[in-house]
């Protein structure tokens, strides 16, 4: 084996090395036959060589040769030569030399592959999954998982250079309200007690803060246990900072600069210096999401001026209950067909609308603006003036949502926003480079109304802290309070949230009162983070990337099962391994615990 110790990968070899003495190692690609010369592609992550076989190679290399399926583990000893011109390969970096062998050697053979691996592998995830280390083996996965790495480089080499510390935090811990449920750790020394895996070093890295570390940042695992989606994994990976000292604007600046520096450092391109910014109450009534995708416009207008004169008892009725009654002006739109029209209403359903009104952008002869369609006999007086106010052209087609709640108007019309970015390709890079569009969405609310359990709860998390000229009537109006908090969209995705965290003991009880915690429960709960409040902590706050997030975006992919190694399905199960899996009652005893069967399982 050690005569077949790899000298240069497979990707490594120029014109220059013409003449030198090579052993590479790898994977086979592909082997053709040609009347007794063999030509093999062999592969290895950094590339791909022609390793050429013929009678001179000797009768044992060309007995190995003749062997040859595609993925077998092999070495090749030989000497670097130039192709012939009209042989060399331009699509390749190696293409224009070959390695001619003068020896060759199965390293390993291949059982049959369950799928062909290759740039366009049909395989489905199933199978994808349960063979994951073939399905890394595949050129375009092994690029997938060096972005990430690079990402991971990029991001350790930015904040060592802005004096951050990087710092790991526990991964066995006390289970406290984050949002999702937690995973629990049974404990075989304490009997009948766990830790949980956590969501997020939230509370950690505030404890940090408290302990003098004004600069701290971890590349963490986080864990949730909570339906899966294309954006989400039960384990995850995100950048975790944290800052003391610190304004929103602080945390922003440096956040863009992150970003800036990384995608400059991994894909060569320069990011605006400022993203732009939106409060919540903007992005919502213009976009209707606090995600919103600004790879194209298409904004939600207020039509209510013209729904109010209208007549049309849909829009009047709500308006009257305190409503509202958005808009959205879709160009070349007149051509969508009445089933085209019924799936957007039936997406905008299934956000709580009640309906999707409807009526079309045309012009008559004479070149004077009308209305037809749907809802046009209620506004076909005021065609030219709607027209102007909704910036719509014959040939367009305006989509109208109301609802007594105004979040609801805004937030189902601009689900028929997004899907229209996608089913008329408005996000698509048309062949130009891809397109990444920031914006920060700020002053979230602090509380929000669970109606389930009737009273208040956090939005995001209980130690976001309120906005100063809220503090007098945050127990009066918890809902018109607004936090320090500000999320990272990108394309349509949140990528980061964050917010300057409360570090006044006293503040903090009043928001966990407002939440429904007693003065014990908080104490029973938080107590450790609550108890550090009280030496000394400094004013601080923070912000966490996604980093799975980030690089699937970065890689143009819809799934971040694509940037990691080893994923679970959308069942949290790991195909490959077959986790979760039961355990032997011996354990069981150990920890004191016992398993019961869900009703309606065998």
């Amino acid at each position: 084996m050690e005569h077949y110790k790899r000298t240069h990968t497979c990707g490594e070899l120029r014109e220059a090395d013409e003449g030198k003495s090579a052993v590479l190692n790898g994977w086979v690609d592909r082997v053709r036959n040609l009347g007794g010369i063999f030509f093999i592609s062999l592969r290895d992550r950094y590339g791909i060589t022609q390793v050429v076989v013929d009678e001179d190679s000797g009768a044992e290399a060309l007995a190995q040769a003749a062997e040859l399926h595609n993925e077998y583990c092999i070495a090749a000893a030989g000497t670097v030569r130039a192709r012939p011109e009209g042989m060399r390969n331009a699509e390749i970096a190696t293409g224009g030399i070959e390695l001619y062998a003068n020896a060759l050697s199965i390293l390993n053979r291949c059982a049959p592959l369950p799928f062909q691996l290759g740039e366009e592998s049909p395989a489905k995830e199933e199978l994808r999954l349960r063979y994951r280390y073939l399905d890394l083996r595949q050129p375009r996965m092994q690029r997938l998982i060096k972005l990430r790495n690079d990402v991971s480089f990029a991001t350790r080499e930015f904040m060592e250079a802005e004096g951050f510390l990087e710092i790991e935090t526990p991964t066995l811990i006390k289970s406290t309200p984050e949002g999702a449920r937690d995973y629990l750790v049974p404990s075989r020394l304490s009997p009948g007690h766990f830790y949980a895996l956590p969501q997020s070093p939230q509370l950690y890295k505030q404890l940090l803060m408290a302990a003098g570390f004004d600069k701290y940042f971890q590349i963490a695992r986080c864990y949730r246990d909570e339906d899966a989606r294309g954006d989400r994994q039960p384990e995850f990976t995100q950048i975790d900072i944290e800052m003391s000292f610190v304004s929103r604007n602080d945390v922003l600046t440096l956040t863009e600069r992150l970003m800036g520096y990384i995608f400059k450092k991994t894909l060569g391109l320069e990011l605006p210096a400022v993203f732009r910014r939106l409060t919540y109450a903007e992005s919502i009534d213009t976009y209707g999401t606090d995600k919103p995708d600004l790879r194209f416009e298409l904004p939600l207008r207020d039509f209510n001026s013209f729904a109010a004169e209208s007549g049309f008892r849909a829009f009047t009725t709500a308006l009257e209950a305190g409503g509202t009654v958005k808009a959205l002006t879709v160009p070349g739109g007149a051509a969508f067909s009445r089933k085209q029209i019924e799936e957007l209403e039936a997406h905008a359903m299934i956000y709580k609308a009640k309906g999707l009104a409807w009526m079309k952008a045309g012009a008559d002869e004479n070149g004077t603006l009308k209305l037809e369609g749907g809802a046009a006999k209620f506004f076909d007086t005021k065609a030219d003036n709607i027209c102007k106010a909704l910036d719509a052209k014959p040939g367009d087609i305006i989509l109208m949502c109301t609802d007594s709640n105004r979040q609801t108007a805004c937030v189902s019309l601009g689900a028929v926003r997004s899907k229209l970015g996608k089913d008329l390709y408005l996000t698509a890079d048309n062949g130009a480079a891809q397109r990444f569009e920031f914006v920060w969405v700020v002053d979230f609310p602090l509380f929000e109304w669970n109606s389930d359990e009737n009273r208040w709860e956090a939005a995001h998390h209980l130690f976001s802290y309120p906005q100063e000229r809220f503090h007098a009537s945050m127990e009066s109006e918890p809902g018109a309070v607004l936090g320090d908090l500000y999320d990272l969209v990108l394309n349509g995705y949140e990528l980061a949230s964050g917010s300057i965290r409360i570090h006044d003991p006293e503040l903090q009880k009043r928001v966990f009162a407002i939440a429904g915690f007693s003065d014990k429960e908080a104490e029973e709960r938080f107590g450790f983070l609550t108890g550090a409040f009280k030496y000394g902590a400094p004013p601080h706050g923070g912000i966490a990337p996604g980093l799975d997030r980030l690089v699937m975006l970065m890689a143009g992919e819809t799934s971040i099962k694509e940037v990691i190694a080893f994923p679970k399905n959308s069942f949290a199960e790991g195909l490959m391994d077959g986790c979760p899996a039961r355990v032997n009652e011996k354990q069981l005893a150990e920890l004191y615990l016992r398993t019961q069967t869900p009703p309606g399982t065998h």
